[in-house]
């Protein structure tokens, strides 16, 4: 019985790297995702579910003017990143601007946050994260502009607490709108300046 356990041990050793090798050559023959959602392509169609219930198609928005698609959380980076698209949102929306927000955490922890941030844009709440598989991103937060009519202009991805990204995106939203650009970084410092944050 010994020996019988030994030999199938052996042959299981033996078998097991070309088990592994034919799993890899199948991973090599699997094509790769091509990716769709890139600047300079049309937006995919999207839609989400507001505060209110409503259905929001994206064409109906990009129809309008530029949006901005923030694909974000209420982590601490993201939650620093915050105060420069509320500036950057408050800053061109009354030129055509929509910025729509979309959090990856449950909706009673997105409301109290939202109103914590008595944030005005946009928002709805993806816990399942289906938007990152449609926008095709595993990052967060991710940053689309689109123009009006749908084609994306910009893709911004990772968390910037310093408030470059946001103005880098703010330039290019000013360009769409053929405007003068706000520098949301330095509103947000005036802004901090003027009402430092309470102590601890």
């Amino acid at each position: 019985m010994k020996r019988l356990v030994a030999i199938a041990l052996v042959f299981a050793v033996m078998l097991a790297p070309a088990g592994l090798q034919s799993a890899e050559k199948a991973k090599a023959k699997a094509k790769p995702v091509k990716k769709t959602v890139v600047p300079g392509a049309k937006a995919p169609a999207f839609s989400v579910i507001n505060a209110k219930g409503k259905v929001v198609k994206l064409k109906t928005l990009t129809d309008k003017g530029p949006v901005l698609v923030r694909l974000t959380c209420g982590c601490s980076g993201c939650d620093k990143e915050l105060a420069y698209f509320q500036e950057l949102h408050k800053a061109y929306k009354g030129q055509g601007l929509t910025s729509v927000a979309i959090f990856r955490e449950p909706d009673k922890k997105v409301e109290s946050y939202v109103k914590k941030k008595n944030l005005k844009m946009l928002y709805a709440v993806d816990s399942k994260g289906k938007a990152w598989a449609v926008w095709q991103t595993k990052k967060m937060p991710t940053n689309f502009l689109i123009a009006k009519g749908g084609t994306i202009i910009a893709i911004a991805d990772g968390c910037d607490p310093s408030g470059l990204l946001a103005k880098k995106l703010s330039e290019k939203v000013a360009t769409l709108l053929k405007t003068k650009a706000v520098n949301v970084q330095q509103v947000v410092k005036e802004n901090a300046k003027k009402n430092p944050a309470p102590k601890k």
